[in-house]
């Protein structure tokens, strides 16, 4: 199935020069979704990825973390920008392009002995998903690999990861 054909490209948001990938058209089609959430199974399967928890980062990584996490018979565990947590939670501050931002989890959400996967819709710099590691690093976790429906090769997001495997469906 050619995934590109259902990724709407919008140009110059959000800003001019930029082309957003948008999901969302994948997302209305059956056929599509269905395709994706079998495919990133199967890789994550030939990779022997076997997590204990898929970790999703806000709010794309929830969309497809949550039918992953269900086919490779794993718990999810959302990572969320600050403030929208209810309960004590670990942070991380992470470098954007201008400026920092911060990424947060519960911190009775996992244990230092799990195995988890890092899953979102797109990786670009890499930033996101880095801090993500990090954070579940830093809680004693053992990080498996990442999974991403779309990679942005051009900004090498991948060479910020660690040696781990990076699973994508999408490459532009």
């Amino acid at each position: 199935m050619d995934l590109k054909a259902l990724i709407r490209d919008i140009p110059d948001f959000p800003k001019p020069g930029i082309i957003f990938r948008d999901i969302t058209t994948l997302l209305g089609d059956a056929e599509g979704l269905r395709y994706t959430i079998d495919t990133l199974t199967q890789k994550c399967q030939t990779a022997n990825l076997s997590p204990d928890y898929v970790v999703g980062m806000e709010s794309r990584g929830f969309l497809f973390g949550v039918p992953l996490a269900y086919q490779l018979k794993a718990g999810f565990i959302p990572v969320r920008k600050p403030g929208k947590l209810p309960a004590p939670v670990h942070q991380v501050e992470y470098e954007l392009e201008y400026g920092t931002d911060k990424l947060e989890i519960h911190q009775d959400a996992l244990e230092n002995h799990h195995s988890v996967l890092i899953v979102d819709d797109l990786m670009a710099t890499g930033g996101t998903a880095k801090a993500t590691a990090e954070l579940l690093e830093k809680i004693g976790c053992k990080v498996l690999g990442f999974a991403f429906i779309i990679e942005l090769k051009a900004l090498e997001g991948r060479q910020k990861l660690p040696d781990l495997p990076i699973i994508t469906l999408v490459e532009y």
